[in-house]
């Protein structure tokens, strides 16, 4: 029996969410490093759905600058997923994507699946802070279930990003990366990517029901992550720096 007979039994889905900063800070080296870093991991996700005996992986884009859109419609599954260079331009209306996520964490529309959904995973990219009044959709957002129980990962491209903002949005500090060169920008979004995946695609394993996948996620960040990306204080981490 072939990886690919699992397709034939139903699988529940799992989200993998990307909410990208496309402000016009982040024009140049940022937007292109992120697009070649995502483009060149969905492969590796498209495998982890084919083998996974748990969940079809789906992927869903937001893009926000002034205002927000999805890439897609509707999640797409990694197998077919194809990916859309972003271009940067505009301010950050992170209150709106805030918003736009919000609403499609819902059975109504991105969640519903006929065999049921793993709670999401979401990956934030921001370079910046917020330009908008971002408060309440940022509540009202954290107060979403499906939010609250699904991997959130933050990634702050160069020291300019607000910590603090993504610290709220990930709800610890953990999760809150920064990338201070293109270099380890492709890294920490190949590792997170998978990573995340991984955790979030999987049924909870005997023995760590008292760990949530957030918690789990958090944990190997802080163990795995210095071993891929240098975020050491050798004088190498700023070469090609922002």
């Amino acid at each position: 029996m072939g990886l690919l007979d699992s397709e034939s039994i139903p699988r529940r889905t799992m989200v993998l969410f990307f909410i990208v900063d496309t402000s016009g800070s982040m024009s140049g080296s940022k937007i292109g490093t992120a697009n070649t870093a995502i483009a060149e991991i969905i492969p590796g996700l498209s495998d982890i759905s084919k083998e996974n005996a748990d969940a079809q992986i789906k992927i869903a884009v937001l893009e926000f600058s002034s205002g927000a859109k999805w890439l897609y419609e509707k999640p797409i599954e990694a197998e077919s997923f194809r990916w859309n260079d972003l271009s940067a331009g505009g301010i950050t209306d992170f209150g709106e994507a805030c918003k736009m996520l919000n609403q499609k964490l819902s059975r109504n529309e991105f969640m519903q699946d006929a065999i049921g959904s793993f709670a999401p995973v979401i990956i934030l990219l921001s370079d910046g802070e917020p330009t908008d009044n971002y408060r309440k959709e940022l509540d009202a957002l954290k107060s979403n279930n499906w939010f609250k129980a699904g991997i959130k990962i933050a990634i702050a491209i160069g020291d300019d990003a607000n910590q603090d903002v993504l610290k709220e949005f990930t709800g610890n500090i953990e999760c809150v990366l920064i990338a201070h060169n293109p270099d380890m920008l492709k890294k920490m979004i190949r590792f997170v990517s998978v990573r995340a995946s991984q955790i979030g695609s999987k049924s909870s394993a005997a023995g760590a029901g008292d760990k949530d996948k957030q918690t789990q996620i958090g944990e190997q960040l802080k163990e795995e992550l210095p071993s891929v990306v240098d975020t050491g204080t050798s004088p190498l981490v700023n070469v090609d720096a922002w």
